[in-house]
């Protein structure tokens, strides 16, 4: 007896896996910032529908879910975000790793999980390199990482594209045959490829473009608190469109001084401030008209699991859920099914189990492609897009998205609004 005591406390001071009948998720993400912050209540919501249920059955042995907090940083400093996550699996001996938002980071943070073997579940982090070009070319080593949300870059670019049609066809209503569109892009790795994309898209004549002009192409930094010099040489180049490609703090400041400005061209694309629920708050009124993808909307159902996910959110934590929310509730659920097929914590028994994921969540369903990736697409995810009109969050894509045979549309979805300002500077 004293024998087998020994053992277990040798076994649980060398930090394997599930100490005791716990299993300790590291939660990783930019705990100072909005985007890390609804990464752990995404986490925590999944975490305690989980342990409510009974926890995680691997084989014979439950385990219930212990989440391990890991502020990265990452926003600003990718040294920080390495070490945190290091700290989280040689000191805290977290048994598996969710989240990271900043792409750069997330690169950087993924190497430190191939290291030790850990499983890394992406949830906030889109640059397509992340995993194209490592799990394809090098599977031994990256294995371990999937990504569950956002779609990659250049699917993002995909959606984000068929909003600015959206905006591009309003603006040719009022008589601009060729709409000029600025593109606002922050200095960031995940940006890139949808920069390039839409320079290319918006010039290329219709069906495959959309036969417009690029007035010009603007890249802020990403945590940058002021954008009126970008906004007043959007004005000057006579932009009718702004595509957005904000992901950081500097959507805020870009709502507030382009609503303050009333600078006449509408703004559509990527700005995941505009995600949430205190948007017009924090650009104090001035973001109304403002358009970006989201991931989920209020009201609208995507899947049978959307819209309890929601009122579940909105009732524990009073915030409208944005990506990184929903991505880490659906990722630590996937990784439960997983260990439960798995019926082991065996690193490569979960990789497998993992790729064999078909799970339906708050926003579509999502199955992994060759190299670990969320598959993009009707039937999969792709995302929403929405703007503020009337003091609220409204869908108005898609509503007649048509794929092939496949015309897709949800209930509670409207037509877009041009501001009104826009139209009176630019209605022929």
């Amino acid at each position: 007896m004293k024998g087998k005591f020994f053992g277990f406390a040798l076994a649980f001071l060398l930090g394997g896996l599930a100490h005791g009948q716990t299993l300790r998720i590291g939660v990783v993400g930019p705990m100072a910032f909005v985007q890390g912050e609804h990464t752990w209540y995404g986490a925590t919501l999944a975490s305690e529908e989980l342990n409510q249920a009974g926890g995680i059955q691997v084989g014979d042995r439950r385990y219930r879910v212990e989440l391990v907090r890991v502020d990265t940083n990452e926003i600003t400093s990718v040294t920080d975000a390495t070490t945190a996550v290091e700290r989280a699996i040689t000191a805290q001996r977290v048994d598996f790793l969710i989240g990271g938002f900043r792409s750069e980071a997330v690169l950087a943070m993924s190497e430190v999980a191939a290291d030790y073997k850990k499983v890394f579940i992406i949830t906030g982090a889109a640059l397509d390199g992340i995993l194209a070009g490592r799990v394809d070319r090098n599977y031994e080593r990256f294995k371990y990482l999937f990504r569950v949300s956002p779609n990659k870059s250049s699917d993002l670019a995909r959606t984000s594209l068929l909003l600015l049609g959206e905006v591009v066809q309003a603006v040719r209503q009022l008589g601009v045959q060729r709409p000029r569109v600025a593109i606002l892009a922050e200095r960031a790795a995940w940006a890139d490829p949808l920069v390039e994309t839409a320079s290319r898209l918006i010039t290329t004549p219709p069906p495959q473009g959309y036969g417009a002009e690029v007035a010009g192409v603007w890249r802020p930094s990403a945590t940058a608190t002021d954008v009126t010099p970008e906004l007043n040489a959007i004005r000057q180049a006579q932009a009718q469109v702004i595509y957005t490609v904000l992901s950081g703090p500097v959507g805020v400041p870009f709502g507030r001084d382009w609503g303050r400005l009333k600078i006449p061209a509408a703004p559509v694309g990527i700005n995941v401030e505009a995600q949430q629920e205190t948007w017009l708050q924090a650009t104090d009124g001035l973001g109304a008209y403002v358009a970006t993808l989201n991931t989920l909307a209020p009201g609208v159902a995507i899947t049978p699991k959307t819209i309890p996910f929601i009122s579940k959110f909105q009732a524990r934590f009073k915030r409208f859920p944005i990506y990184t929310a929903s991505g880490a509730y659906a990722a630590l659920h996937i990784l439960a099914e997983a260990l439960n097929r798995a019926g082991t914590l065996e690193a490569d028994a979960v990789v497998k189990a993992l790729e064999a994921t078909n799970y339906v969540g708050p926003s579509g369903r999502i199955v992994f492609d060759k190299v670990h990736d969320v598959t993009w697409g009707p039937g999969y995810t792709t995302g929403l897009g929405v703007q503020w009109v009337g003091g609220r969050m409204q869908a108005f894509w898609p509503r007649d998205w048509r794929v092939g045979n496949q015309v897709v549309r949800y209930a509670g979805v409207r037509p877009y609004e041009l501001p009104p300002w826009v139209v009176e500077a630019w209605r022929r």
